[in-house]
C-alpha cells in the first residue's frame, strides 16, 4: 500500500506538490436551531463541534464557507456556534464567508454573522431580527370536556402562562420583558458584527421583517448577492477546490439509526410538526 501511494505521488507534477490548489471547506448549517431531541436534525454546538473543527483542519484550506439554510430557533445555540466558528477563524487565521441559501432568518441570520462577509441569492429570505413566543389557550376546551386539572406549585410564577388557565396580566408582562431582553441581545449582536455596514433605520432593521437578498444588501444586512462558487473563485482564483464537510456515520451507528436514544413515534410526530411549523413561517 505504501509503495502504491509513493508511485502515485511520483507521477504528480512537481509544481502541483509545491503549489497545491487552494481549498474552500464548506460547512453546512441546515435546519432548525435547538437542543438535541427537540427538533429532528437540530443545529446545535454539540452536533456541529466535530464538523466545525474538521472544516478548519482541511488540507490547504484557505477559507471556510458556511452554507446556511435555517429558519432560526434557539438564540443560545446560535451564539455558541457563532462564537466557536469565530474562535477557530481567529486562531487559525482562516477567513469565514457565509452564504444564505433559501432562508437565513432569525437565528439562521445570527449564524451568518459568523462570516467576515455574508452573501445571499436574490431570492433568499434574510432577516427576521426579532423574538417570538407562541402557544395556545385551552381553557374553553377543558371546561367543555368536563376535565378537572390539578396543579400544585412552590413559587407563584412556576405555572407561567399555563395554557389551561386564563392569561394573567402579570404573566404576560413578565413574558414580554423576557422577549424584549432577548431581542435587545439579538440587536446588539447584529450591531457588533455588522458595525457601520448597517444602512437601514434601526426601527425597520430590527422589526422582525424579512427581505430578499437584493434588499438585504441595500440595508447592509449582507455584503452582496452571489453564489458560493462564483464568490470564492473571485476571491481565490479559478483553481480553487471545494470540500463539503459531511457527517461521518460508523457502520454500527448506521444500523441503529440516526439517533443515539430511542424516540417514540409520538415524539417523532411532535418533532416533525414543530420543525415544519418553523419552516412554514417562510412559505417552505
Amino acid at each position: 500500500m505504501k509503495k502504491a501511494i509513493q508511485n502515485l505521488i511520483s507521477k504528480l507534477p512537481i509544481e502541483s506538490l509545491a503549489n497545491p490548489d487552494p481549498v474552500v471547506a464548506i460547512l453546512p448549517l441546515e435546519g432548525v436551531i435547538g437542543a438535541s431531541g427537540r427538533f429532528s436534525n437540530a443545529i446545535n454546538l454539540e452536533n456541529l463541534e466535530d464538523k466545525i473543527k474538521d472544516a478548519f483542519d482541511v488540507y490547504n484550506v484557505k477559507a471556510v464557507a458556511l452554507a446556511i439554510n435555517s429558519p432560526g430557533g434557539s438564540p443560545v445555540q446560535s451564539e455558541l456556534i457563532v462564537m466557536r466558528i469565530r474562535e477557530l477563524s481567529k486562531e487559525k487565521k482562516i477567513p469565514v464567508y457565509a452564504f444564505a441559501e433559501d432562508v437565513a432568518a432569525s437565528g439562521g441570520y445570527m449564524l451568518a454573522l459568523a462570516g467576515d462577509e455574508i452573501y445571499a441569492h436574490k431570492a433568499s429570505i434574510v432577516g427576521s431580527i426579532g423574538v417570538i413566543n407562541a402557544g395556545f389557550g385551552y381553557t374553553g376546551a377543558i371546561e367543555k370536556l368536563g376535565v378537572e386539572r390539578r396543579v400544585y406549585t412552590a413559587g407563584e410564577s412556576k405555572s407561567l402562562l399555563d395554557p389551561f388557565k386564563p392569561e394573567a396580566e402579570k404573566d404576560v408582562k413578565m413574558m414580554k420583558e423576557i422577549l424584549k431582553e432577548i431581542h435587545d441581545f439579538f440587536k446588539d449582536f447584529v450591531k457588533e458584527a455588522r458595525g457601520d455596514r448597517l444602512k437601514g433605520v434601526q426601527k425597520t432593521l430590527f422589526s422582525g421583517r424579512v427581505w430578499n437578498g437584493t434588499e438585504a444588501t441595500k440595508l447592509g444586512l449582507i455584503d452582496g448577492v452571489g453564489d458560493m462558487r462564483s464568490v470564492m473563485k473571485e476571491k481565490l482564483g479559478d483553481d480553487v477546490k471545494f470540500k463539503r464537510i459531511k457527517d461521518e456515520k460508523g457502520f454500527l451507528k448506521g444500523l441503529i439509526g440516526m439517533r443515539g436514544s430511542k424516540a417514540s413515534i409520538a415524539d417523532e410526530i411532535v418533532n416533525t410538526l414543530e420543525t415544519r411549523s418553523e419552516w412554514g413561517r417562510f412559505g417552505l
